[in-house]
């Protein structure tokens, strides 16, 4: 905008120069604390980017003129500064502007102490308007570059963390100038001072002390730790606290141990475990620099923090001693309580999952448990169980974050068996209770759950093959070679020869290992975290390993157990449509000469091989569950044989199939 000397009351251009120099001198030095002079005046614009401009009496002398432009930026620097302070001292502003702020007013104090000894100095005759601009000097840079880092901070809108790292990068970007370098670093730790004490409360106490949500961790209050036993996604341990934007640029590096600190903290006191980190004369975090002693304090809280918090789960609430008593069950560790509990509940099995009583099989559960050597185990009283709705393949395409294999042969959908009973869907559960919930949360119950539900069908089909074998035996003493009985045991042979082999890898190759390697990596753990990390490495390993994130091999052992389960279901009918059974009122002239010495030690029953057109049913039934099961196990055997390549665990597996096929061709 022009200016005309008619907005000024009387045009300084009518004086000399000397008058004009003391006129001007006397309107900069009222501009220099924001006062308007006669012929120098302030316009403040207000908005989004605040500004100040100085208008001065066109008819000035030229050369002083010059000269007062010069002194303008810092008269323009304090009038921002000064107008920063105010706005930002105010209640909803936060902590770290208002240390900020506190600083900046120190700051304006010695800079109005410095107008007013310039001011005395004018008073007494000895200044100049040139040694004005010489005395202004060592306050211009300082002044200007606060001026610039007020001006971003207010047009941003910035508090906490972010004026933070404004001031370290102004200073940063200073670091030619030591004077106005070092006046930033002072003005940044004395805004951090206020940021420090509130993560000072934190890694020292577990506590969030930030009315004004400056730090960079957040709180959510909605997530609780009882949620942990149900949400399969554990979200209370990975985000009731959590990191969020704005973390200052000197914390960056540790933010995730700062984090990790007053989490421990949080379980210790939500424990009842009162525990503070110990304090020491050097341990206030009242201040930064470059010799990082923060950091070390910091690290000190978090080593402190990790052992109180693995002592307290490991000794008081005995995790290793849990873990162990889970392996018990849902690995079926200890086996006798389980065999007695599929002996009483057997029935109750044998129903459809939503016509199975819970509680009855609770019942039959707990008896089973208190009657077998489980009952010295001083925490079997946490084992439950639970009757699912859908088969193990429908569960295992639906849970998330499971990483399942995909092939394109198993690209589609699993599909639900027609009719399932509870034996394919029962499975046990284990109560876990706060702290321990954090590594034994609903995500690692469900995978431990996964494993059970497949191991207890695999012992179910070994019982049922076992009855069918025992029902062969029954007729050993009956000459059987070439006949259908005799294929008939060489297939049970080979079924169970199968059956016991998956068994041995799951239990003996797979679990026993990884579960040996897991236990002695949480002897010497040093954090929570790491705790969780071998645990959840263990759980997933197992899964992989046995087959049940292999969508394709599962599939193949599922359809081979369920040929051995209609098979054994057709071992009676196989037996009695092959024998006769008659009595001593009963005889049979043929039978009971080529069979006198049989029958002398069969007692009151007699067993006669029957030589009808009806014993071709049952060789063609036993031939047809031969070729259905040989070749469904050879498709098994190739396939472990080209994935053992990729994923080389198979290879003990692919082995033992194998030599279950060739044991058979031997036969």
């Amino acid at each position: 905008m022009k200016v005309n000397s008619m907005d000024f009351d009387n045009p300084i251009g009518c004086y000399d120069a000397a008058v004009q120099e003391l006129i001007v001198i006397d309107d900069i030095l009222s501009a220099m604390v924001g006062v308007e002079g006669r012929h120098v005046l302030i316009k403040i614009v207000h908005g989004k980017h605040d500004d100040v401009t100085f208008q001065v009496d066109p008819s000035m002398d030229l050369a002083l003129q010059e000269l007062a432009k010069r002194i303008f930026p810092l008269c323009r620097s304090f009038l921002l500064i000064n107008q920063f302070v105010e706005s930002r001292s105010q209640f909803k502003s936060g902590l770290v502007n208002h240390a900020f702020s506190a600083a900046l007013r120190a700051l304006l104090i010695d800079y109005q102490a410095m107008v007013a000894q310039l001011e005395h100095q004018f008073r007494l005759g000895r200044l100049s308007l040139q040694g004005l601009w010489f005395y202004c000097q060592p306050m211009m840079g300082s002044m200007l570059a606060l001026s610039t880092v007020i001006q971003k901070a207010s047009e941003n809108n910035f508090s906490g963390s972010a004026v933070l790292n404004l001031l370290q990068n102004q200073a940063k970007a200073m670091a030619g100038d030591n004077a106005v370098r070092l006046l930033l670093e002072k003005m940044t730790q004395c805004a951090s001072n206020a940021y420090l004490s509130i993560l000072e409360r934190w890694v020292y106490e577990g506590v969030i002390d930030d009315p004004y949500g400056e730090f960079f961790i957040t709180e959510n209050k909605s997530l609780q730790k009882e949620t942990l036993t149900q949400d399969y996604d554990a979200k209370y341990w990975r985000q009731r606290y959590s990191l969020k934007d704005g973390i200052p640029s000197f914390l960056a590096n540790i933010a995730g141990t700062i984090l990790t600190t007053g989490k421990y903290l949080n379980v210790m006191r939500e424990c009842g475990h009162n525990v503070q980190v110990p304090p020491s004369e050097n341990s206030k975090l009242m201040s930064y620099g470059s010799n990082h002693h923060y950091l070390e304090c910091i690290k000190a809280a978090y080593k402190f923090a990790s052992g109180e918090l693995l002592n307290l789960i490991k000794e008081k609430y005995d995790l290793l001693g849990k873990l162990q008593s889970i392996k018990h069950y849902l690995l079926l560790d200890q086996g006798d309580f389980l065999v007695h509990f599929m002996d009483i509940a057997r029935d109750e099995l044998a129903r459809k999952p939503d016509e199975v009583s819970v509680e009855k099989l609770q019942s039959l559960l707990d008896l089973a448990l208190r009657t077998t050597a489980a009952s010295a185990d001083p925490f079997f009283e946490g084992v439950t169980c639970v009757v699912e709705r859908s088969s193990l393949l429908k569960t295992l395409g639906t849970i998330k974050d499971l990483e399942v294999s995909q092939s394109s042969s198993s690209s589609s959908d699993p599909e639900e068996p027609v009719s399932i009973t509870a034996l394919e869907t029962f499975s046990l559960s284990y109560k876990v209770l706060w702290p321990l919930s954090i590594v034994l949360s609903r995500k690692a119950l469900t995978k431990y759950q996964l494993i059970f539900r497949f191991l207890f069908h695999c012992k179910h089909v070994d019982r049922q093959l076992c009855g069918a074998w025992q029902m062969h035996q029954g007729v050993r003493a009956l000459n059987t070679r070439g006949t259908a009985l005799s294929r008939s045991s060489l297939l049970c042979r080979s079924m169970l020869k199968f059956i016991n082999s998956l068994l041995h890898y799951l239990t003996f190759e797979v679990i026993e290992p990884n579960w040996h390697v897991m236990y002695n990596r949480l002897q010497s753990a040093n954090s929570i975290d790491e705790v969780i990390q071998y645990h959840d490495l263990f759980l997933d390993k197992c899964l992989r390993e046995c087959l049940l994130l292999l969508p394709e091999l599962l599939k193949k052992v599922e359809r081979l157990k369920s040929m051995c389960l209609q098979y054994a279901a057709t071992t009676q009918w196989l037996i009695s449509s092959s024998i006769e059974i008659h009595s001593p009122e009963e005889p049979t002239d043929d039978s009971i000469r080529s069979n006198k010495a049989k029958q002398r030690k069969s007692g009151n029953v007699r067993q006669v091989l029957k030589s009808t057109t009806g014993s071709v049913a049952v060789m063609d039934s036993v031939l047809k569950f031969e070729k259905e099961f040989n070749a469904e196990l050879q498709s098994l055997g190739s396939i472990l044989s080209s994935s053992s390549q990729a994923e080389p665990y198979l290879a003990h597996l692919a082995q033992s199939i194998l030599g279950v096929k060739n044991e058979k061709n031997g036969l």
